[in-house]
């Protein structure tokens, strides 16, 4: 149900895409006060267009109160210029992922915005330090990555630059869970907590399709299989190709590791258009067929590995997901919280607990080997837990001491 309470402040939403109408839906229902800003009127009407429809699905599930939803649009306006955000106590930068745009936004609300208004960016791969340095105090810039469809996704990634105060994290932190959202701190790091663990994963998926060694559905099922509520290469086209590609670049140039090189297959259906549901096609197409085949030539069937499915794509994963742990990026409650309530995937602590460290580092020693790519050396934490004299245990001490 939406909060009820009046006058919880003034906020703004420079762009009112999917992501950016669906965060105005979010403050108005949270009883704010909410500016939407768009270039074009066109783009406004859209805007409107989709909280309308969003609010009336709302109040047909019960998730809304009947005629709540006319409160909620009530308490949004629809503006073509940022200097309609002044006075504003929070505005939260929704544009496309172009970093010279972002930044032009930001020093734009850093011009408009009083000094004690928060600056939030809803970025899925784009670094925050560098917005926030577009703005004269850095201090009040964040992160706060809303997962699609925000009224519904409970969770928010909240990321911090070097630059950001504590009490502009308590502050949003404080925001957000009055609008019911639950919060999970990040670093500024690509990919964050979600993303950098997801997006590897689908990379991997799409490469191991692509070199032929299983089919879609032999790739999609064992995945289901084994508790995913969808397979890789299905998830790939809900994401969006395009998106995957960005974040994966992203985390390319942090990091330098291969595996976060776009898999080829997956820039060429980029390249011909083919970004997944929200064009028809992708990996599969969207038109009453099940399937599709990559632009050009189809990669010739291999040997197949489908039997290693799923621990080949499994594994590297929860690897991923110890190699957080051992660094200190994030705790096993944070990294299944995340995956959880942003992925609706399982948690993947519960995941390698059911698995065992010694098999998973069995696996992860396997693709080590054949691949010679660091990104997949074993994780220094799943060495320890598969070498102590019970692992199980040993995991679940490991859960117990980050609690």
């Amino acid at each position: 149900m939406a909060d009820s309470t009046e006058g919880a402040g003034r906020a703004g939403v420079v762009g009112l895409g999917t992501m950016g109408a669906g965060i105005a839906e979010v403050l108005a229902r949270g009883g704010w006060s909410v500016t939407g800003v768009e270039e074009q009127p066109e783009a406004l009407a859209r805007a409107e267009g989709r909280i309308q429809t969003s609010t009336a699905y709302a109040e047909s599930r019960g998730k809304l109160a009947e005629g709540e939803g006319a409160v909620v649009r009530q308490r949004i306006s629809y503006r073509t210029g940022i200097d309609a955000l002044a006075g504003c106590e929070l505005v939260v930068e929704a544009v496309p992922e172009l970093p010279e745009l972002k930044r032009s936004v930001f020093a734009r609300l850093d011009a408009v915005l009083g000094p004690d208004a928060v600056l939030a960016t809803n970025t899925s791969s784009l670094s925050v330090t560098a917005l926030a340095a577009s703005t004269s105090d850095p201090s009040r810039v964040v992160g706060v990555h809303f997962f699609n469809p925000a009224p519904v996704q409970p969770l928010v990634e909240v990321i911090s630059t070097v630059l950001t105060s504590t009490g502009t994290l308590e502050r949003v932190r404080e925001i957000l869970a009055g609008l019911g959202k639950t919060t999970i701190a990040c670093a500024d790091r690509a990919g964050f907590v979600v993303n950098g663990l997801l997006i590897g994963y689908l990379n991997a998926a799409a490469t191991w399709y692509e070199r032929g060694y299983g089919t879609r559905a032999e790739i999609d099922a064992a995945l289901v299989g084994a508790g995913m509520p969808m397979g890789p290469l299905a998830l790939l086209d809900l994401v969006g190709l395009d998106v995957t590609v960005n974040v994966l670049q992203r985390m390319y140039g942090q990091f330098g590791e291969r595996r976060f090189l776009p898999a080829p297959l997956l820039s060429s259906l980029v390249e011909a258009g083919l970004l997944g549901r929200k064009t028809g096609r992708g990996f599969y197409t969207y038109d009453g067929s099940t399937t599709t085949d990559a632009p050009g030539v189809v990669p010739p069937p291999a040997a197949s590995r489908a039997a290693e499915l799923p621990e080949a794509l499994l594994v590297p994963y929860l690897n991923d997901a110890l190699t957080m742990v051992g660094v200190r990026y994030a705790s096993p409650a944070t990294v299944d919280t995340g995956m959880s309530l942003g992925c609706r995937m399982p948690r993947p602590f519960d995941q390698l607990a059911a698995l065992g460290p010694v098999r998973a580092l069995a696996v992860q020693q396997q693709v080590f080997a054949e691949t010679a790519e660091p990104g997949y050396r074993p994780a220094r934490l799943l060495e320890q837990l598969a070498a102590a004299a019970d692992p199980d245990l040993a995991l679940h001490a490991l859960r117990a001491a980050h609690l």
